[in-house]
């Protein structure tokens, strides 16, 4: 690299500051699809609908072509089929999907070590100290390029001085859009926009906004911090930052370990039986277990969630005397919670279960008592036994038949249809954190 190219490089990057991207997958599962069978769905309305949750029809994500109809995401696919009748509806596959999400974290990661993902199709990447890879404009479009050429999918990139301001200039240009939004832009961009379209402000605090005669990001950036502080406690004082584009919030790892590890299922009727009840907790327990040994961590808390047919959700949780990663612990301390705070006979339309204060296994000294000496090796050897089983021949070659039955809870099992865009568990896999 000549000595101007290295000159102007190093004044495309600020002298105090850091450079922050943030890469959004474009109608993430539908691309996904795409990029698989082309043949199929290039170029077609199609939309990824249906889950294990029992949504019953609703569209999940949608292509843009199915948009330009007037299809959107949480639709129902009744409405979505009448407003696009030749609309192409397909199964999710989130192993299709984890497998195409660490296909782009993976490119990302070969621009900087700082790669943090918030969900299974976006991520922020701190390039602040990548010179070597050219401008940050350079960088945004080598790696764009890179993700349509070796995946096939397209992306939108954000460049910015922030976390903030990049996921909001992110969302400027879809589809293959790269848009830079710098603070001296905030007042030309943002502030004329309705206080809604600021990410992190919700629905419920843009109508309290309104009531306070604040209207627009720019009003906000202006509003008194003393009134937001009043009306919204510390949230009022990032309210006003976020307004004016500061944001300090730094970019983490992905490779860290969960701070938590949970699941909930959401019942298609109301239950009040022990076996039912019972049933969706040792499944519950099953797979938070799992996850739980594939990361190689132990759990000191056991809390679960329980949540009426009105819709009232309560969590009660205890801390054990010594943590574990065995799913017979996790379900039988779940089951003594539900027992001691709602009892059988009360109905539930939720349950989860969630693992709380975890430790990494080889950091845990597990004490054990004089009687344990003998049991716990053979009970562990038979938990790795199953877990080296199921990893290899899928999640129903070893059950009990405590686990059979008929309701969500039986299909959480299943990672080829099932997911969510948060969860991100592939990414912090100990073979992972290894590369």
């Amino acid at each position: 690299m000549s000595n101007d190219r290295i000159d102007n490089v190093r004044h495309a990057y600020p002298a105090a500051g850091r450079v922050i991207l943030h890469v959004d997958m474009n109608a993430f599962f539908c691309s996904c699809h795409e990029a698989v069978e082309p043949h199929r769905y290039k170029g077609k309305p199609t939309a990824v609908s249906g889950s294990v949750e029992l949504r019953r029809g609703i569209v999940v994500t949608c292509s843009y072509p199915a948009r330009e109809y007037g299809v959107r995401t949480g639709m129902t696919v009744r409405e979505a089929l009448r407003l696009c009748p030749e609309l192409v509806l397909i199964q999710p596959d989130f192993n299709l999907y984890r497998n195409f999400s660490r296909g782009f974290l993976r490119i990302a990661s070969d621009f900087s070590p700082l790669v943090e993902a918030t969900s299974i199709d976006e991520c922020y990447i701190d390039i602040t100290g990548s010179k070597q890879f050219g401008t940050p404009l350079e960088i945004a479009e080598r790696l764009q390029g890179r993700i349509r050429e070796e995946l096939g999918l397209p992306c939108s990139i954000g460049v910015a001085p922030n976390k903030l301001l990049a996921k909001m200039a992110s969302d400027m240009k879809k589809p293959n859009g790269l848009s830079v939004l710098r603070k001296r832009d905030v007042p030309r961009i943002l502030w004329p926009k309705p206080c809604q379209q600021l990410f992190g402000l919700g629905a419920k605090t843009a109508a309290k906004l309104e009531r306070l005669n604040i209207r627009t990001i720019g009003q906000l950036a202006a509003a008194d911090l003393t009134l937001l502080t009043k009306e919204f406690g510390v949230y009022g004082h990032w309210l006003k930052e976020a307004a004016n584009g500061r944001d300090d919030s730094p970019v983490v790892s992905s490779r860290e370990p969960n701070k938590s590890i949970g699941h909930t299922t959401t019942l298609p009727a109301d239950l009040t039986e022990a076996e039912d009840i019972r049933r969706v907790f040792l499944n519950l327990a099953d797979q938070t277990g799992r996850r739980l040994r594939r990361q190689e961590m132990v759990a000191e808390t056991i809390q679960i969630a329980i949540r009426d047919p009105q819709m009232k959700t309560i969590t009660r949780s205890r801390t054990l005397d010594k943590p574990t990663e065995r799913t017979d612990v996790i379900f039988a301390e779940a089951v003594r919670l539900f027992e001691k705070h709602w009892g059988y006979g009360k109905p539930v339309r939720l349950l989860g279960v969630t693992l709380q204060n975890l430790k990494p296994r080889s950091e845990s000294a597990i004490q054990l008592d004089l009687f344990d000496y003998e049991r716990e090796p053979r009970k562990e050897q038979l938990l790795r036994t199953m877990d080296r089983i199921r990893d290899k021949f899928g999640e129903d070659a070893v059950i009990t038949a405590g686990m059979i039955g008929d309701d969500p809870s039986v299909l959480i099992r299943d990672y080829k249809r099932r997911g969510t865009s948060l969860q991100m568990d592939y990414l912090r896999s100990p073979e992972n954190r290894q590369k």
